[in-house]
């Protein structure tokens, strides 16, 4: 590592302390870029590390909403501008409980890159609130979102900042948002991807982040002259990406073999097939259920409680050929990893954003095996919601067999990118590196470009 990527380091951890999973996001890209540094010195000289770990602009503010009883509670809102040096500022809002300052920077901070690799004009930025829709009345949502939306909507725009849906915000969500920031603007445009496709959506676009992760795995299987046809897959999770991978899996020719949401997970070996799929899918996203049901419905599967006192996930024990790790940040620790190659998976494809701790990636490294990192691997979800700003733009809509053709087109291209730089700059096979080097030289150059803003 370089004494300049040494220094930026330090001083990030130094002013964001408690910022756990920012720093982490920041060490694993800059501790990539140690090659580029060598041959670009003009970066160091204008400062471009410095720059690209500060967002531009963070908001905070107070989300006041009342319950269906008349109760009235208090959420912190935010939005995470973080760099549009190469377009608007892109990237999801979360509602969960864990959201906070951190967590947003940090998925901010691996909005800007991932976006970068898309090669589509989109900054990037992320923000939320640690407001929880679970448990909640559609009546209680609709009252959060339009505060939420009241405030937003003084710092966003189709030419300035288009947030979409993450953890806890799916159509419902969107609708409402949207039709607040209608309200209050008088205006009708782009402001949101993620949109129904009676009002701007796209299709594809739930689809999306799940379909991209498997076709990234397929374009890895590919440079082995492999391919997803026969293997045995793991899927955490249980929202919209472990759904839609699941059912792109399956188009593959692979077999999906478990799912996950925080109070466990499920192992069906006979595989999650078509139907199977469908009734997760009313169970999640309509019934709102949890995913123990399953095992009472398909006689064969089973189901493992979650038990937060073992140091490991049992889901990440079961045999198979392929791991899609698709819930939330940190879910592999490098115990999970070593489990992960004692049972012999061969490819690892991020559906969600860091879902592996820093020790994992480096038991995945060290093994050798086919391993996309989220940025890279996870790109579609962002790649259609830019497809989306493009058809708003337009005001047109594609077909469905557009929309997928463009999107697999997008991730062969991420692939490649990530594959040749890798090579390029003496890590051959490292996704993790040409991912952040790939992604990075495209903002440099460009913040180079714009002068000192």
């Amino acid at each position: 590592m370089s004494d300049y990527i040494q220094e930026v380091l330090t001083a990030v951890k130094n002013r964001d302390t408690h910022q756990a999973e920012f720093i982490q996001a920041v060490d694993e890209v800059l501790t990539s870029l140690a090659p580029i540094l060598e041959r670009h010195p003009e970066y160091k000289s204008a400062r471009i590390l410095e720059r690209v770990v500060e967002p531009e602009r963070v908001i905070m503010f107070r989300v006041p909403w009342m319950d269906d009883s008349g109760g009235v509670h208090v959420q912190r809102g935010f939005r995470v501008e973080f760099n549009s040096a190469i377009g608007p500022y892109k990237g999801g809002l979360r509602f969960h409980p864990s959201v906070n300052l951190g967590i947003l920077k940090f998925l901010g901070f691996e909005q800007v890159f991932k976006n970068s690799l898309t090669t589509l004009p989109m900054g990037g930025g992320k923000g939320g609130s640690d407001f929880d829709p679970k448990g909640k009345s559609d009546n209680e949502v609709m009252r959060f979102c339009q505060s939420f939306m009241t405030e937003l909507q003084r710092h966003i725009g189709p030419d300035t900042d288009v947030p979409a849906g993450d953890i806890g915000v799916g159509g419902r969500e969107i609708g409402y948002l949207f039709g607040q920031y209608k309200r209050l603007r008088n205006e009708f445009t782009g402001v949101l991807t993620g949109k129904g496709l009676n009002w701007g959506g796209s299709l594809i676009r739930p689809e999306a982040t799940g379909y991209g992760t498997v076709y990234f795995a397929a374009e890895m299987l590919n440079t082995k002259g492999d391919s997803l046809e026969g293997k045995t897959c793991l899927v955490s999770g249980s929202g919209n990406v472990a759904q839609y991978t699941v059912e792109k899996i399956n188009h593959l020719g692979g077999k999906a073999i478990t799912l996950s949401d925080s109070g466990g997970f499920i192992h069906d070996p006979a595989g999650i097939d078509e139907d199977k799929l469908a009734w997760v899918m009313d169970l999640k996203n309509n019934r709102r259920g949890r995913i123990s049901e399953y095992a009472d419905q398909f006689p064969g599967s089973s189901y493992t409680a979650l038990d937060k006192s073992l140091d490991h996930n049992p889901l990440w024990t079961v045999n198979a050929d392929c791991a899609f790790p698709s819930a939330t940040q940190n879910e592999i620790n490098e115990k999970d990893a070593k489990n992960l190659m004692a049972n012999s998976v061969g490819v690892v494809a991020e559906g969600a954003n860091m879902p592996t701790v820093a020790s994992g990636v480096d038991v995945f490294l060290e093994a050798g095996i086919l391993y996309g990192p989220g940025k890279a691997a996870n790109a579609g979800g962002v790649s259609v919601s830019g497809l989306e700003m493009s058809q708003n733009s337009m005001r047109l809509a594609w077909s469905r067999e557009e929309v997928d053709a463009k999107l697999k087109g997008i991730m062969q291209s991420i692939h490649t990118n990530c594959f040749t730089k890798a090579e390029e700059y003496g890590t051959p096979g490292n996704y993790v590196n040409g991912a952040n080097i790939a992604g990075f030289l495209k903002i440099a150059d460009t913040m180079l470009d714009q002068g000192l803003v």
